[in-house]
């Protein structure tokens, strides 16, 4: 009986902290579409702070004052711990929009060709191509392999992990890549890429291609601060190759981490670390970030958490949509319906198959046949679901990343500005490669 009660008692927690949780994160995105996107002049260049960058802030904000704040009021460890888990959930919704927008736009990816292969190797090359050498000049030694050879998803802590152990020098860098990109990546990419596309010096189709680094929240974050500055068919096109390109990079990106990026940032380290490496008093220590430092499991919402996440990430995306594009229709209602319903199907098409190929890919290839050719719905299922602005949809999912960052803070104050500034610069590699060998086919 006692059992029984506690079963009963935990359950009402966990549903009084997600409805806590839901409201937090409606008060943070209502006000970062009111304060609306700001343009900050920065030399040649401009960097524009969108709604999606201030939820991002306002998130991250309230988790970390939640220490100070009642605890009727604040968000603890469990809840941000719950925010993180919510994210993957909502991240598929925008996979949904970004297939929808893609299957209805086929020709604008054939038609871009080679380009869109070929990039694919900036994202795996330009993390070590820009990130090693610096490592190596500022004196980190085998850390900088694990830092630089990918931009530290889940996946890379698998290869390092059987590859060298995650206590391991390799470990260690490759856990500061994976947690300055969880902290910090879509906030960094969204400025650089931003203010990089308000230089006018790159194709757009070739940042939009830059910008499928294999990780959602940052492809999103960075896409979404390129297309704003372009005329919305451009603007559609940014949309539609960033999704193309992310989908390549989520599908292909493991062999080509295990087989390319890694055995090359091994070779240049072993090439150039007699050369321009140095020894400095970090080296000489084995002091660092640890594997038991990072939480790196978040608890895997079931099918009752998931369809919860779906209709709450659905239900901001409309709120953002009424406030920041003054727009709220039937069709609005419909299309969010049919988002969830590729999420719900892509997800249930994903646990079949055993997870062998990832959730993102699969809600990608149910949405994009819905508005493709080979649909007979396909034109009226494009018209419900473009009454959904595609910023309004990444709002959301990036609310519920601010909202779990303040968990990762005490790890990351482990971190020296060394490796934090290696890993901002594999970030960057990896985008900045792909947009480089796009270019060279416009």
């Amino acid at each position: 009986m006692q059992n029984s009660h506690a079963a009963v008692s935990g359950d009402n927690q966990a549903v009084s902290s997600t409805v806590k949780l839901y409201l937090w994160a409606a008060v943070i995105l209502i006000i970062a579409e009111m304060i609306g996107a700001i343009s900050i002049p920065l030399g040649p260049g401009k960097v524009v702070l969108l709604p999606m960058v201030w939820a991002l802030l306002l998130g991250a904000m309230v988790g970390i004052a939640s220490r100070r704040l009642p605890g009727s009021i604040g968000i603890d460890h469990g809840i941000q711990l719950r925010s993180a888990s919510i994210l993957q959930p909502a991240l598929l919704i925008f996979i949904a929009k970004l297939g929808l927008v893609v299957g209805g736009s086929l020709p604008v990816v054939f038609a871009s060709g080679w380009a869109l292969v070929f990039q694919e190797f900036g994202h795996f090359v330009g993390t070590v191509v820009l990130g090693l050498p610096v490592a190596l000049l500022l004196g980190i030694k085998r850390e900088a392999i694990g830092a630089t050879f990918s931009v530290g998803r889940e996946p890379s802590l698998a290869i390092i992990g059987e590859r060298y152990g995650m206590d391991s020098p390799e470990g260690r860098g490759v856990l500061a890549e994976y947690l300055t990109g969880t902290l910090f990546g879509a906030l960094f990419i969204a400025i650089v890429a931003g203010f990089i596309a308000s230089l006018g010096i790159f194709h757009p189709n070739s940042l939009a291609m830059g910008s499928g680094i294999g990780s959602g929240s940052m492809m999103a974050a960075a896409a979404g601060a390129i297309a704003p500055q372009q005329t919305p068919e451009v603007a559609k096109e940014v949309m539609t190759l960033a999704a193309a390109s992310n989908l390549i990079t989520t599908t292909i990106g493991t062999y080509f981490t295990l087989f390319i990026s890694l055995p090359l940032a091994v070779w240049g380290y072993r090439v150039l670390e007699p050369l321009i490496g140095r020894t400095t008093k970090a080296s000489m220590t084995d002091e660092g970030l640890r594997h038991s430092d990072v939480s790196l499991e978040v608890p895997e919402l079931g099918w009752a958490g998931k369809i919860s996440a779906w209709l709450a990430a659905g239900a901001l995306a409309l709120i953002a949509n009424y406030v920041g594009y003054k727009t709220l229709s039937a069709d609005a209602f419909t299309g969010m319906g049919i988002m969830i319903f590729c999420a719900f199907v892509g997800e249930a098409l994903c646990n079949l198959i055993r997870r062998k190929i990832p959730a993102v890919c699969m809600v990608s290839l149910v949405a994009m046949f819905l508005t493709s050719p080979a649909c007979p719905w396909a034109a009226e299922i494009a018209r419900m679901t473009s009454s959904i602005n595609m910023l309004a949809v990444i709002t959301p999912m990036l609310t519920f990343a601010g909202l779990s960052i303040a968990k990762d803070l005490p790890a990351f104050r482990r971190l020296g500005w060394r490796i934090v500034l290696v890993s901002f610069l594999a970030n960057f590699g990896t985008f900045i490669g792909a947009v480089l060998i796009a270019e060279m086919f416009h």
